[in-house]
């Protein structure tokens, strides 16, 4: 189009009704999504998206907020969609599915209101907004239960197989539940404190009384404030603490009977969740939140095993154990080849076997010293995960090893050949970085010392000679 023609266009567009700006815009979108007229929809599309936002910098699609707007209550609940999810929370995925069908079918006229209100009101106050907020998130959640509880005669499954695929599905009735009850999640949450470092006998029996709202207490919507709780908690394994208190009793059978059962299976497969992530990146070499990782799984099996009367054949008590297990699986392998690596980088080697120019592999030297720290921190938690004979055995192993080496390579380097000098020194000083992580700062300071001290070479003057 020539400049004259897109400035008429973007006359005729501007003096366009909110509401028909709207439905243009949703009518270009879904020309787009079938593929016609990809050039001409696109432009028209991008000219509209300029006018409402009053803006030609913005150019982020409008139509996103009114699904953000809806969804935003979601937020505390959502996971990728490569996980599982367990009660109380909801697939991030499936979010999109549910709101293209509610735009397709479940209440396309209350959408395009919605649209049509936001544009009419892009200036107003978020209090003003947040009304129409509502009004739709409650229309959603009729249209949900309208599918979901169909009529007589409705094919329920076939219905609901429109929505998207089968996480979807199983999604709906969690999702309309929040946007129907969303007051009350709101109401609770404003009540949890920011950080309940300490989750004591008040904390719970203030929880409990802050839950105790018809609206939350039903087997879909409680999962849900119990996940806000654990988003406060410091440990949240400690959220079964609620469980216990409302069973009056430890025992799990008397736990299991109460609704709030569903908190020690969320503790449970919070666990393994995390069990299979550590898993992840021992698979990978990534290290950096083992340590952290390991500790919460150590505290929430001890603390379930101890706060819990577990019975090792019941669901619960299986589901810990096969926690135990695979965390052993995990790392045992990892900890049995740390001994070979250390090996491999300090064994001295005679000096013909040494090149010229020889160096140590550093990455290799840094993976190692990450793998001794990561044995360091199993054997923490060793008694409570399974891995104790082998974390002992591996650590105690690995002390003497590096003790001796390194004062070998010591010694090595005092009367070493200049040639092969460079080698051995980068040898002491990757054994001296061990010797940090198994014996500590002032022992490594004391070995790097004797390091130094062996690279000077004293020479040595010649002998006066008799007159």
């Amino acid at each position: 189009m020539s400049q004259t023609s897109t400035e008429r266009l973007r006359d005729y567009l501007s003096q366009l009704p909110p509401q028909s700006q709207a439905l243009l815009m949703r009518e270009f979108e879904r020309a787009l999504e079938r593929g016609d007229d990809v050039a001409v929809a696109s432009f028209v599309l991008e000219e509209l998206r300029k006018i409402v936002r009053g803006s030609d910098d913005d150019t982020r699609p409008r139509t996103d907020d009114p699904a953000r707007l809806m969804f935003r209550v979601m937020e505390p609940f959502l996971i990728d969609a490569k996980e599982t999810p367990r009660p109380g929370q909801i697939r991030r995925s499936s979010l999109t599915s549910v709101w293209q069908w509610l735009e397709r079918e479940g209440m396309p006229d209350q959408i395009r209101e919605f649209e049509a209100a936001l544009i009419s009101l892009r200036h107003a106050p978020a209090s003003q907004i947040e009304q129409h907020v509502r009004k739709l998130q409650q229309s959603a959640a009729a249209a949900i239960d309208r599918l979901t509880n169909p009529e007589p005669g409705v094919d329920r499954q076939r219905a609901m197989s429109r929505v998207g695929p089968p996480s979807a599905v199983e999604d709906l009735v969690p999702i309309g539940s929040v946007l129907k009850n969303r007051e009350a999640i709101d109401t609770f949450n404003g009540k949890l404190s920011s950080n309940l470092r300490v989750f004591g006998d008040s904390q719970v029996n203030s929880m409990i009384a802050a839950l105790n709202v018809p609206a939350l207490q039903t087997p879909i919507l409680l999962p849900f404030a119990l996940t806000l709780i654990l988003g406060h908690l410091n440990q949240p394994w400690q959220i079964v603490r609620l469980a216990i208190k409302v069973a009056g009793s430890d025992d799990e059978i008397k736990v299991a009977a109460t609704p709030y059962a569903v908190a020690v299976t969320m503790a449970i497969q919070d666990l393994a969740r995390l069990t299979v992530d550590m898993r992840e990146d021992i698979r990978r070499g990534h290290y950096g939140n083992v340590a952290e990782n390991l500790k919460v799984i150590h505290d929430g099996v001890r603390g379930l095993r101890t706060e819990l009367d577990i019975r090792s054949d019941s669901t619960w008590g299986k589901q810990l154990a096969t926690i135990r297990v695979e965390i052993s699986n995990a790392v045992k392998s990892e900890i049995e080849s740390v001994p070979g690596r250390v090996r491999r980088l300090l064994r001295q080697r005679p000096d013909k076997d040494i090149t010229a120019g020889a160096r140590l592999d550093q990455i290799e030297v840094d993976e190692t010293a990450a793998l001794i720290d990561f044995v360091a921190v199993c054997r923490t938690y060793a008694s409570e995960l399974a891995i104790n004979e082998v974390t002992l055995r591996t650590y105690s192993e690995l002390q003497q090893y590096v003790e001796k080496s390194t004062e070998a390579l010591v010694q090595s380097l005092r009367g070493s050949d200049p040639r092969v000098k460079p080698f051995r020194h980068e040898q002491a000083e990757a054994a001296v970085r061990f010797c940090e992580v198994l014996f500590g700062h002032d022992y490594a300071s004391l070995m790097s010392r004797a390091v130094e001290n062996a690279m000077v070479v004293v020479e040595r003057k010649p002998a006066a000679r008799a007159g």
